[in-house]
């Protein structure tokens, strides 16, 4: 490998102006930041924790060469993470002449404001909507703004707001589409390949120049933390008061944020979100599309990654557990040596993982279900959008022409202290009728597969018996009932 450049500034655009940094703190916040050093305020903290939404703004990258905007949440985006990117907050957005952007004269007309905290956060999320779509759906909108709370207008004004922008204005003509190929052009020249280093001894960030030069830092400083959407980490910081330094951002990366199939596998590069991995996914393993609409907001799902979750190792992370019923693999890389486990085993006890000091997420590999056999899974919470899980549940089944169960993996997240499959169950199951009569005598298995826990989030008692009945309303999906377990307003409508 070619000797790496190294960088002692990040760069980035913010609004309209260029912006080196050499001083920049591995934990800061780009909220704090935006607040604090460039008195831009109307970036909010509500939550603190990625959840509320008032501190939403875009952030404009490089994607295949193509540059997208996307919402993010500033209170849990690092500073260090912005390297090549272009900033925007609400104090940018103009309309023509004296007159507001067309986002915030919807807002104004159809009285979408009311004590206004959470206003620009809404009108950033209706922005990179409105850029994306113009004239979007309800369902559109209302999956926009899952990440925005509001306490005291009500949705259904704001709603209205985002349905009438387009008859104030015209996204092929707004600043942010008439600047884009200026805006390309200097997000290219930004990308030098140099890694950036910023900092010394333990108080360092480090941004490696590509997955190889990551593979290197981390051989040297196998202790780092290492950050791609920062979507739990940022909650160390701003919850926990954690101290995460030094910290290696990987947002972003190339060799990381690939995703592509080959013979009915689908690999995905550790640092690709949610948002890039959801059209391919969606397509091709349908049940993973309601998943992801329901793992965050829109802001949450811009800056978290798969790779992220499954590294994070929580017990009640979303993707494990059907990319484990799937018979997903993973593959570990330190240095240049990379090994590929099956992802269940990657996961030993609550907070261990099979990860040795310096070897990182590199890709994960998803088989897609043959088309005859039956997937699904379940995600239960206390409200339905942008919530924690209580308990998910994830059945991958394949069935003999005479109706006995071939094969079955069923894996769990909340239900243990790492996601884990449901042995016992299974076993239960195997070479029985796919009736109603096996899979209920197979429910005893369950208190020898699991032992749950009581928490804010749910009863030990409550999992014990959700667990259950995922797998009888998996069993009555997978028997032809024309009965609908979950229709959606617009699908009743």
């Amino acid at each position: 490998m070619a000797k790496i450049k190294i960088r002692n500034e990040i760069r980035f655009i913010l609004n309209g102006e260029d912006v080196a940094l050499t001083a920049v703190a591995p934990d800061e916040t780009l909220l704090d930041w935006l607040r604090l050093n460039r008195t831009l305020r109307g970036t909010k903290e509500g939550c603190a924790e990625g959840d509320c939404g008032a501190c939403t703004v875009l952030v404009g990258r490089l994607s295949a060469g193509r540059l997208v905007y996307e919402c993010v949440n500033a209170c849990i985006r690092f500073l260090g993470s912005l390297d090549g990117t272009h900033v925007v907050t609400v104090e940018h957005l103009r309309g023509d002449g004296e007159k507001l952007h067309p986002v915030q004269q919807a807002m104004v007309d159809f009285h979408g404001s009311q004590c206004g905290f959470c206003t620009p956060g809404f009108v950033m999320s209706l922005y990179a909507l409105w850029m994306r779509s113009p004239e979007p759906s309800d369902a559109a909108i209302e999956k926009a703004l899952q990440g925005n709370l509001c306490r005291c207008t009500g949705y259904e004004a704001i709603v209205r707001a985002a349905r009438a922008i387009s008859s104030y204005g015209k996204a092929a003509k707004d600043p942010l589409a008439a600047e884009r190929k200026a805006i390309t052009a200097k997000l290219k020249a930004m990308k030098d390949g140099s890694r950036v280093e910023i900092g010394s001894g333990k108080q360092r960030l480090v941004v490696p120049a590509n997955a190889d030069d990551l593979a290197s830092v981390l051989d040297k400083e196998p202790g780092a933390t290492v950050v791609a959407g920062s979507t739990d980490v940022g909650l160390w910081v701003t919850k926990h008061m954690r101290d995460i330094s030094p910290v290696v951002f990987i947002g972003n990366l190339d060799g990381l944020s690939t995703i592509s199939e080959d013979k009915g596998v689908i690999s995905i590069g550790a640092g690709v979100t949610y948002s890039e991995a959801f059209s391919i996914l969606a397509k091709r393993i349908p049940a993973l599309g309601p998943l992801f609409d329901r793992i965050g907001g829109e802001q949450v799902r811009n800056m978290g990654t798969i790779g992220g979750n499954i590294a994070n190792g929580s017990p009640i992370g979303d993707t494990p557990p059907p990319l484990i019923a799937l018979g997903a693999q993973l593959t570990l890389r330190r240095s240049k040596k990379r090994r590929t486990i099956p992802l269940e085993n990657f996961f030993i006890a609550y907070g261990k993982q099979d990860r040795q000091p310096g070897e990182f997420v590199e890709a994960v590999h998803v088989p897609v279900p043959a088309k005859a056999t039956k997937f699904a899974v379940y995600k239960i919470t206390k409200r339905r959008d942008e919530d924690i899980t209580a308990a998910l549940g994830a059945f991958h089944l394949t069935l003999a022409k005479d109706g006995t169960v071939a094969d079955i993996c069923i894996a769990y997240g909340g239900m243990a202290a790492t996601p884990q499959r449901a042995f016992g169950v299974e076993k239960a199951l195997l070479g029985k009728p796919w009736t109603e009569a096996t899979v209920e005598a197979a429910m005893a298995e369950y208190a020898k597969d699991f032992t749950p826990l009581t928490d804010m989030r749910a009863s030990a008692e409550y999992r014990a018996l959700a667990a259950k009945n995922l797998l009888l309303r998996f069993f009555v999906e997978t028997t032809g009932t024309k009965a609908p377990f979950q229709v959606s307003r617009y699908e009743a409508a």
